[in-house]
């Protein structure tokens, strides 16, 4: 296995990092994520025009047939800042999902505007909450002479706020789960922007939406097989955002310990705010390993849905986690919005349970490796 990059994963690196620092500032982005102005129409129109959206999607669909490393680069480094937006949300997860869901009329149909920009889709899928998996999918979808009907309220959808449309999962009356595309102009749906210490979450209504036959993605009753699949290739892309968070974290609270002096000589003499940076790299080096392995496994054509699962896992807690041993090194001036270190405890808040927690993940990790053959 080599993880080390090529030319060309360099050159999007390097792009992709004079981007962020063009025009995602610390001093913009902490007070984007201070007033929760977390989608920003001009700056995800320059990602699009950078040909981020929809990368690892095949050419003939508007995609640009990029190699999972070569995504993971780019999101490595917009995850440093952190850049707000739904470039993953909808330029890898909601295309993954139409690619593998979709029929060869709604593929050219909806993933091109995808890939521009035009068109920003995201995908409505719990209905308990943070809580992640198919039980949890409570919405109907009734059928009626012209089409269908859907019902339901969907909590917790991450990026909501610039939707054009989602892609919502519901139950059909014989319980089967099924996903359907929903144009936000649609009558009867609903978007609620979440208080609390989160960001880019919102509570989607839908109430009496009409829903026409075309807009289902995929067969009826394989709603749930299609999110496993998307979400296979999804996840470690998620995964190397988080990764180049923890690196930001840990860059800068390392400088700050050499800086930063207290009693004489610099904070970074203390044993415990040692440990606090040795933990920090612990988390971060875990992080990385384990996502660009999988990463190299989807590139090389192996399964990797446990390594999948696990990447989650892991870049989950290591993002949690960084912030954390960041705080107890910053203390009190890391506690203010206008510090970076903000920004990012917000963001790992809202990306922890987003597509489900660490333990959830662990638990499909082992489902996977050791099958009992339970339902």
């Amino acid at each position: 296995m080599d993880l080390r990059l090529n030319e060309t994963q360099n050159m999007f690196k390097k792009v992709a990092a004079d981007f962020v620092k063009a025009q995602a500032p610390s001093h913009l982005l902490t007070q984007w994520f201070r007033n929760k102005a977390t989608f920003l129409p001009d700056l995800y129109r320059k990602m699009a025009e950078l040909g981020w959206l929809g990368m690892a999607i095949p050419e003939v669909y508007g995609g640009a047939a990029a190699s999972f490393i070569d995504c993971a680069v780019v999101f490595e480094e917009l995850g440093r800042a952190p850049v707000p937006g739904p470039v993953f949300s909808s330029g890898v997860l909601s295309a993954l999902l139409i690619l593998q869901g979709g029929s060869e009329e709604q593929k050219k149909s909806l993933l091109p505007d995808i890939c521009s920009g035009k068109s920003i889709v995201i995908a409505a899928i719990m209905d308990r909450g943070p809580h992640w998996g198919p039980e949890s999918v409570e919405s109907r979808l009734i059928k009626t002479s012209g089409g269908f009907v859907l019902e339901g309220v969907k909590r917790f959808v991450y990026d909501a706020e610039g939707a054009t449309s989602f892609i919502c999962a519901a139950r059909m009356e014989n319980g089967q789960l099924v996903l359907v595309v929903v144009n936000r102009e649609s009558p009867g749906v609903s978007i609620t922007p979440q208080d609390g210490f989160m960001v880019s979450v919102c509570e989607v209504r839908f109430d009496n939406v009409r829903v026409a036959i075309p807009d289902v993605l995929g067969e009826a009753g394989a709603g749930w097989q299609i999110l496993d699949r998307a979400l296979e290739k999804a996840l470690p892309i998620l995964c190397a955002y988080k990764v180049g968070a923890c690196q930001e974290i840990f860059d800068f609270t390392v400088e700050y310990t050499r800086n930063r002096v207290a009693f004489g000589q610099p904070i970074g003499r203390f044993q415990r705010v040692q440990d606090h940076c040795v933990d920090l790299s612990i988390h971060l080096d875990a992080a990385r390993y384990v996502t660009y392995e999988t990463l190299w496994m989807l590139d090389s054509g192996m399964p990797a849905r446990a390594n999948a699962h696990e990447a989650k896992a892991v870049a989950s807690e290591a993002y949690y986690q960084s912030c954390n041993f960041a705080h107890m090194v910053f203390a009190g001036p890391g506690t203010d919005y206008q510090h970076p270190l903000m920004a990012h405890s917000v963001l790992a808040h809202a990306l922890y349970q987003y597509l489900g927690t660490p333990l959830h993940h662990k638990r499909k990790m082992m489902d996977i490796l050791y099958p009992t053959g339970e339902k």
